[in-house]
C-alpha cells in the first residue's frame, strides 16, 4: 500500500474510532439527555397553594412517589396532571393554582427520579406509574381529564390509549423522543440506540377521547410542525391551537388554560352539566 493508501486508512480509521466512541458515549449517556431532575419539592402551601395533601404512593414495584392531590369541586373533573423533564414538581404552582381556582381537582406526582420521589427513569416505569395514579384516581370516583407537558405528553398519550378518560390536552407534544433525538443527532442511528423512545405517533391513533393539541410557533425544542403532525394522526373529536409566537416555556402565559375551558366547554360531558 502507497503513503496516500495508508494515510487514508488511517484517517478512515481514526474517524470510524471517534464515531463509535461518540455513539457509545451517547448511548450509555442518553437519559442524561431526557431526564433533568432538579431542585427541591416545595411544600404547597409555602408555594402559594392550599388545598392540596401530599400523597405518597407506592408503584407496583415498591417505588414510592409523591403527588400533590386536591378534589374538584361538584360536578368538576380532575387533571391527572404529567410535568415536563425538567426541574422538580413545585416550580408548576402557578399552573396549579389556576386549575384549582376553576374547580378542577389535580392529581399530579414527582416522577420517579425526581425531588420527593424514589427510583430512576424510565419511559417503561414511568407509564406503568401512570397507568396506576389513573386507577387510584379513579378508584376514588373521580372524573379524570389527562394532561401532558412536554415530555409528559408521550404519559399522557400512553395512558390515554389504554384507559378511558374525559378528556386529553397535550402541550407542546413531539411525535415521538426518537424523532426528536434523530433532528437533534442526524448522524446517529438513534432508532437502534434510544431505549426511551416514547413514540407518541404510534399511541395517538388508540385515543378517543376528545382532544386538544396546544404548540407554538417559536417552540425550538419540539417544533410546532411535531404537534402539527400528531394532529393529523389523531381520531376526533379534536383541536389543534396553535399560538403565534409561543415558545416551549410559556403558553401558559399565553393563554393556554383559558383556552382549555374553553375547549372543555364544547363537551358538556366533560363539565358535568
Amino acid at each position: 500500500m502507497d503513503r496516500l493508501g495508508t494515510f487514508t486508512l488511517v484517517i478512515l480509521t481514526l474517524v470510524a474510532a471517534a464515531y463509535i466512541s461518540a455513539a457509545a458515549a451517547l448511548t450509555l449517556a442518553q437519559r442524561r439527555f431526557i431526564y433533568f431532575p432538579g431542585g427541591e419539592l416545595a411544600d404547597p402551601v409555602a408555594s402559594g397553594l392550599s388545598g392540596i395533601d401530599v400523597v405518597r404512593l407506592s408503584m407496583a414495584d415498591g417505588t414510592v412517589v409523591t403527588a400533590w392531590h386536591a378534589e374538584a369541586r361538584e360536578g368538576k373533573p380532575t387533571l391527572l396532571y404529567f410535568h415536563g423533564n425538567g426541574g422538580a414538581l413545585s416550580i408548576r404552582a402557578t399552573r396549579f393554582k389556576q386549575i384549582l381556582d376553576s374547580g378542577f381537582g389535580l392529581l399530579a406526582a414527582s416522577y420517579r427520579g425526581y425531588p420527593g420521589s424514589g427510583g430512576a427513569p424510565s419511559e417503561a416505569a414511568l407509564v406503568a406509574d401512570g397507568l396506576a395514579l389513573f386507577d387510584w384516581l379513579e378508584a376514588s370516583g373521580a372524573r379524570i381529564v389527562l394532561y401532558g407537558e412536554s415530555l409528559g405528553t408521550g404519559i399522557a398519550g400512553a395512558v390515554a390509549a389504554e384507559r378511558d378518560a374525559e378528556a386529553v390536552i397535550l402541550e407542546a407534544p413531539y411525535t415521538a423522543a426518537v424523532d426528536i433525538a434523530a433532528e437533534t443527532f442526524p448522524w446517529l442511528p438513534v432508532w437502534l440506540l434510544m431505549s426511551d423512545q416514547y413514540r407518541s405517533r404510534e399511541r395517538i391513533v388508540q385515543v378517543d377521547e376528545p382532544l386538544l393539541i396546544v404548540h407554538g410557533t417559536d417552540d425550538l425544542v419540539v417544533p410546532v410542525e411535531h404537534g402539527k403532525r400528531l394532529f393529523a394522526l389523531a381520531r376526533e373529536p379534536k383541536m389543534l391551537l396553535v399560538l403565534e409566537g409561543g415558545g416551549h416555556a410559556d403558553l401558559w402565559e399565553r393563554g393556554l388554560w383559558q383556552h382549555a375551558l374553553a375547549f372543555l366547554e364544547h363537551h358538556p360531558e366533560i363539565r358535568g352539566r
